[in-house]
């Protein structure tokens, strides 16, 4: 399984501004991509080959007064721009077809200098290299200073250099990771449990164990407000404006990166803890139209499930949906009599069958169990098939305010 380490880099001032270098010419390269794409389209002829742009926009290119700056960053930089540009046209296409898998890709769109993340990619073609003093040595750039917060577990295929809203810096390294070494290090167990994830709190589990929504936004609403209300009042195109919409990046990163780790944490203890796992498949962007839009973000569902799929993946662990239509919370989970819709209010309620008092959401975590196979044995549920794409962290045990690690 592929997946990527992520660790905070501090360029200087200089490398900073090569930096900058290397991701403007990377966004001309890919908008020159895109552009000569629609020419070729409008002027209905074929689309010009991945050759023939890398030949006219960066080997010919260089040799021409208005592009001759090209030259200051490394090649591999360019040709990678080039990939994604074609990358994109391909899932663009794909989901046309309908071949794709999960939402539609749109068509690509023109880079901006004011997006709020950029990037570079150099492949092991760049000969790029971590230095003896522990600094990532980049072409054209110089050796960077590197946060490590671990070592790396194997040679990485490439590193991909992020700068995000908040002006932070990150190298981001794909590795490939070792089966075996990974299921040696979460032994089987024979547990299994079903979660029911909710607002009040953000998760109950089959056995009784609730977990408190941490409500990250919430809690930061109020630095937010007055960060946004500073903002307003900043004349548009100056200096001090520029400032405010980083200190507004920088808050929301915080949130962002708590939310993060409370989700790397608490998906890691249930994989290690558990062989198998049930979930509901959660209608996320239905719940995002309505009045609880805020909470449902702030709670971040989507995202930890899919922390839960990827690690189930890598360690051998069984993890499945059961349908979002299961009446779990309608259900009796002791003698199984369907008792009807309930209004969200009702944390309580006694079965007018057998007379048994349940709590709503420790109910219906028994029942995520119960349809899923679970009740009896851990062994006996189907694992979710399919490839698992390179995550971008994973937590562990070490204190990374950014949360961008691999585990």
């Amino acid at each position: 399984m592929q997946l990527r380490y992520a660790f905070r880099l501090y360029p200087d001032a200089a490398q900073q501004t090569a930096l900058a270098r290397a991701f403007g010419c990377a966004r001309v390269v890919f908008n020159d991509a895109v552009r000569a794409r629609e020419d070729a389209r409008k002027a209905q002829q074929p689309f010009p080959t991945a050759g023939q742009l890398s030949t006219r926009l960066i080997t010919q290119a260089k040799r021409t007064p208005e592009r001759s700056w090209l030259g200051e960053v490394s090649a591999v930089v360019l040709q990678q721009s080039l990939r994604d540009a074609e990358a994109a046209y391909r899932n663009f296409f794909a989901s046309l077809k309908g071949t794709r898998k999960g939402p539609k890709a749109g068509a690509p769109r023109f880079k901006s200098l004011k997006d709020s993340r950029q990037s570079i990619r150099f492949t092991a073609n760049a000969r790029w290299n971590i230095t003896g003093g522990g600094r990532l040595n980049l072409p054209k750039i110089g050796a960077v200073k590197v946060k490590w917060s671990r070592t790396l577990p194997g040679q990485p295929s490439s590193v991909t250099v992020v700068k995000d809203a908040a002006g932070r810096y990150f190298a981001s390294f794909v590795i490939d990771t070792d089966q075996a070494v990974d299921a040696a290090r979460m032994p089987d167990t024979d547990q299994a449990i079903g979660i029911d994830l909710g607002l009040t709190h953000f998760a109950v589990l089959s056995d009784g164990t609730k977990i408190d929504s941490p409500r990250f936004l919430r809690r930061a609403e109020k630095k937010l407000k007055k960060t946004q209300r500073e903002l307003s009042r900043k004349q548009k195109g100056s200096n001090n404006r520029a400032k405010a919409r980083l200190k507004i990046a920088r808050a929301h990163a915080k949130v962002a990166d708590a939310r993060r780790e409370f989700h790397h944490q608490l998906s890691t203890k249930l994989i290690r803890d558990n062989q198998a796992i049930a979930v509901e498949d959660l209608a996320v962007k239905g719940l995002a139209r309505t009045r609880l839009a805020k909470s449902v973000h702030d709670a971040g569902w989507a995202s930890f499930i899919g922390m839960l799929e990827y690690k189930a993946e890598r360690y051998g662990r069984t993890l499945v949906r059961i349908g979002r239509f299961t009446p779990t919370s309608q259900t009796c989970s002791t003698c199984g009599t369907v008792d009807g819709p309930k209004p969200l209010n009702v944390r309580e309620w006694t079965c007018a069958t057998c007379d048994t008092t349940h709590d709503r959401d420790h109910n219906a975590a028994i029942n995520v169990k119960t349809a899923a196979g679970l009740a009896a044995t851990a062994c006996g549920a189907p694992v979710r098939p399919g490839a698992i794409p390179a995550q971008r962290e994973e937590t562990g045990s070490h204190g990374i305010p950014t949360g961008n690690r691999a585990a």
